[in-house]
Formats: C-alpha cells, structure tokens, sequence
C-alpha cells in the first residue's frame, strides 16, 4: 500500500476535517503517500485531486465542512462510471481508497471494490442512521447547534406564552429529533419511526399544570405540513404557534470535543485497515471501541431510535 487516497462524499458534518487530517497523518507515518479527492466521487472521476501531507492538513481540525469539498455524483449510478472511477484509480497510483460519509457514499464504495480498488469507509453523516455504529461523525455537533437554537428560541416562546415548532434535520430517522428533544425538555418529540397524533391534548394538559410555552421539536422525516400542525394548534389549543426550521444551520460550524476525538480516531483505524490488508470495511464505534464491518453486512443492518428515550422524553415533559 503505497498511496492511499480520501475523499469525502454527501452532506458535509462536522468532523469530517478530523478525520481527513487523522488519516493524512497516520498514512504519511506509515511510510504511504496521501492523495486527496475533490467533490467526491465526482473528483475521481475527473482528476480533481490534490497532494496531501502534514502541512496541508493543519489547523483544519477546529473548521466544519470538509476541506476537500463534497458533491452528489449521478455517474456512480451506472456501472460505467464505477468502472470509469476505478481505472482512473489505477491510473493515478491509488493502491487504497477512504471514504467519508453515509450510506449513499457506502454503497460506492462497495462498487468500487468490486472493481478492484480496496476501500474503507468512516461514517460520517449527522444522521445518525448507520446501524454497525453507536456513532456518526457529525452528530454531537448538530444535536449541540439545535439544542442552543431551541435554547434561545425557548426564552421568545416563554415572553410570549407560545408554541414554538422547530424543525430539525435527521433525513428519514428520527435520531436528532429524539436527543436534541429530550436535551431541551421538548413537550413532544414528533419522529418517523413513531408519529404522535396527541400533540394537542399534550399542550392542553401541559396548561392545565399551569405551563404557559410549549416546544415541539419535529423531525424533517416526517413530512409534515409545519403551517397546517400550527393552525391546528392554535385553534385546538388557543395558543399562539410559531414555526422555525432549523435546516443547514446544524451542518456547519466548528465540531465538538467528541466529533473531533471519535474522527481522528476513525481515521487512523481506516488507514490501518488498509495497511493490514482488510478491505470493504467500515468503520464504527461500539461501546467507545473502534471496530470494523463488512460494508454490506453494515448497509444490511436495520437501525433504530430508543424507544424508551422516547417515552421518557413524554413522561417527563409533563
């Protein structure tokens, strides 16, 4: 294994500069060259890429986003362009490919290995979603970004004796939703694994206790009608109801402690894997561990929220 190349690929997180620079670092030790890929899959398809060493890599653990850029690549929905990347590969002298992102990014990772390009995964997405991993990269700093949103928001909605519903992000699963809710004491949690009809009686039993706010914090995977779930409020309730969705605010800015130890160590283990020979593997955490997956065992496994971190979010928000 004599060059390694990274790149990271579908939404940005924080961390993934950890983890770019961990693994930078730990190749370069072993004696490997480091290529670094533009935009994703896209930059192995088009030579966008980039020299990496020590120097390159520093000061960029503290920064959000990914230094290498990321982009969605519709050519690695064809075998053509699968076998288009890998021979560019080739070309290039890439012994060992990482790539950085979730399951989308996973499942090109499993092409390209099958085309003969060993490869290794780190999950990074604030999602959460990746069932072999306790962990994503990403996920501590967007539940902290929300949490400090509805933290604030909170302070308007109690001056005003109001609703607040906060829309978070979380794509189809409901993780973010569930531990930002339980962090700011949400009156509801609406999540996709298990949609709440009971949101109005929830606020009239909260202001029969005398509570005067409310904070509904709602997963976008619900698809819910946000305007039509505050009319129905205020006119079931009488309460006054207003609507914030927090979007791509809890993709940015800088990671936190835990986003930056989990990613550093992340990116040594997956050079590691590569230098050991192991291939079409992913990266994870379990139990505060790094360990590693067969791809598509990972891909195979079905992940969901706690269900009882839901229940108690609802019994203790009354």
């Amino acid at each position: 294994m004599k060059t390694i190349a990274i790149l990271t690929s579908g939404g940005d997180a924080p961390g993934m500069n950890s983890a770019i620079r961990s693994a930078t670092r730990t190749a370069l030790n072993l004696g490997m060259n480091v290529i670094g890929v533009n935009r994703g899959y896209n930059g192995l398809l088009n030579d966008d890429i980039v020299e990496l060493n020590s120097n390159s890599v520093s000061s960029i653990i503290q920064r959000g986003g990914t230094m290498l850029y990321t982009a969605r690549c519709k050519e690695f929905y064809e075998q053509e362009g699968i076998q288009k990347a890998a021979k560019k590969a080739k070309e290039l002298g890439i012994d060992g490919l990482i790539v950085i992102g979730g399951d989308g990014s996973f499942h090109g990772a499993i092409k390209l290995c099958k085309e003969g390009l060993p490869t290794v995964g780190i999950p990074g997405t604030i999602d959460n979603d990746i069932e072999c991993t306790d962990y994503t990269i990403g996920f501590d700093t967007a539940c902290n970004i929300a949490v400090e949103a509805i933290d604030r928001l909170r302070d308007t909605a109690r001056s005003h004796e109001k609703c607040s519903i906060i829309e978070v992000m979380g794509r189809n699963a409901g993780f973010l939703a569930l531990n930002v809710g339980l962090a700011v004491g949400a009156a509801d949690v609406l999540v996709p694994e298990r949609k709440s009809n009971d949101v109005c009686s929830h606020i009239l039993e909260r202001k029969k206790q005398g509570k005067t706010h409310h904070i509904i914090v709602v997963s976008e995977g619900c698809n819910i009608d946000m305007k039509q779930m505050a009319e129905m409020i205020e006119k079931e309730t009488g309460i006054t109801s207003r609507i914030t969705v927090l979007g791509h605010i809890q993709r940015g800015g800088a990671p936190t402690m835990l986003d930056r130890v989990y990613a550093a160590k992340m990116g040594n283990y997956a050079v590691k894997l590569l230098q050991a020979g192991k291939y079409n593997r992913v990266v994870a955490i379990q139990r505060d561990n790094v360990v590693d997956f067969d791809i598509q065992q990972a891909l195979d496994m079905k992940k969901t929220i706690d269900f009882d971190a839901l229940e108690i979010c609802k019994f203790i928000s009354k």
